[in-house]
């Protein structure tokens, strides 16, 4: 094994110029990447980097204006399988593209988000992904608008991954899927079965994700010219816990309901439980739908008709669009499908 240079400290671009025999700016094209460099010149470069153990300070090459190739992947809680899905899709694009993923979480936390996609910036990572809903709020808009244009400036992109547009005005990738269209055609499934009174359980309030279910919810009714009862659409985290509950809050104070529509499929797994234990037939004696088409929902007793989301293209997309951009491309958003996967979780009403 060669010797580094200088008695054992870190071989430097110069070093590795002299033992290629190509400049110093030579050598620093190679490794930016994004210069045209001829074929047996860039192999002359990575043969002395290997030679001589090289190893490239990202710092230096941050203060010099470049980007390191990590794809930032943010998120509240690893642990969801709405977001684990995503996060592979993420991955497994950005493996494919020669690119580091790094995973970071927030717990929820606004504040966190913030301080994550500023450190990200500093860090110069290539495209940092936000996934999932955003707050209906101003002041939180406004300070996401600001770390967009800070990251635009430092040569990155700032990906809205199955979250709204910031603006117009706003230097954002946008990769959603549709939402509305997803409760919509849910809806109207239910009401095509004769379905009149259906509750819409666990909706997390000033959640885009959620507001745009809701919306859904409700063009579907009046669509099919059903009124709408407001005081079933009852407000609730995307928790398993929360469709328990408010499924034996339901169940307690109405008698009318033959159906339930749960804003997530991990929320209705709750409400499948709690029905469960009040010896309430699924689908004989009440339908129940969900959202997100995860893996275990075709497992459930019965097996659940859902809304599918195709979690690892949102994944694999929000990378293609962040490097594409960076390549030149003008597109910056990107809508995907859903629709309804139904299996045995419902049925017709019965006559009461």
């Amino acid at each position: 094994m060669r010797e580094t240079s200088g008695g054992g400290r870190r071989p430097t671009v110069k070093d590795v110029a002299a033992a290629a025999g190509v400049s110093a700016p030579t050598v620093s094209r190679v490794l930016a990447g994004n210069y045209p460099v001829a074929p047996a010149t860039r192999a002359k470069v990575l043969r002395a980097m290997k030679d001589l153990d090289y190893v490239v300070n990202a710092h230096a090459r941050g203060l010099a204006g470049a980007t390191t190739k990590t794809i930032a992947f943010i998120v509240d809680d690893v642990t969801g399988p709405f977001f684990a899905y995503i996060a592979r899709g993420v991955e497994q694009q950005a493996a494919s593209e020669g690119r580091l993923c790094l995973l970071c979480t927030t717990h929820g936390d606004p504040e966190r988000e913030f301080a994550v996609v500023e450190l990200m910036r500093e860090q110069r990572a290539e495209a940092v992904i936000l996934v999932g809903g955003a707050l209906d709020n101003e002041v939180y808009k406004e300070r996401m608008a600001y770390f967009a244009k800070a990251l635009d400036k430092s040569g990155s992109h700032l990906v809205l991954c199955g979250r709204p547009s910031l603006g117009e005005d706003v230097p954002a990738l946008v990769v959603q899927y549709d939402n509305v269209g997803g409760s919509y055609a849910m809806t109207a499934h239910l009401l095509s079965a004769g379905h009149r009174r259906i509750c819409y359980l666990g909706r997390a309030l000033g959640l885009s994700t959620s507001d745009e279910r809701v919306e859904g919810f409700r063009r579907a009714h009046a669509d099919h010219g059903v009124e709408l009862d407001e005081t079933l659409i009852l407000p609730g985290p995307f928790q398993i816990d929360s469709g328990y509950a408010l499924t034996k809050r339901l169940l307690a104070e109405r008698s009318d309901v033959t159906a339930i529509f749960a804003g997530t499929d991990m929320v209705a797994i709750g409400v499948l439980k709690a029905l469960r234990e009040k010896g309430i037939r699924v689908p004989e004696d009440m339908s129940v739908v969900g959202f997100d088409d995860i893996p275990i929902a075709a497992e459930l007793t019965p097996a659940l008709t859902t809304v599918h989301v195709p979690h690892e293209q949102l994944g694999r997309e929000a990378v293609r669009l962040a490097l594409r951009r960076s390549e030149g491309a003008t597109t910056d958003s990107v809508l995907l499908g859903t629709h309804i996967v139904v299996r045995d979780s419902v049925a017709p009403p019965k006559r009461r």
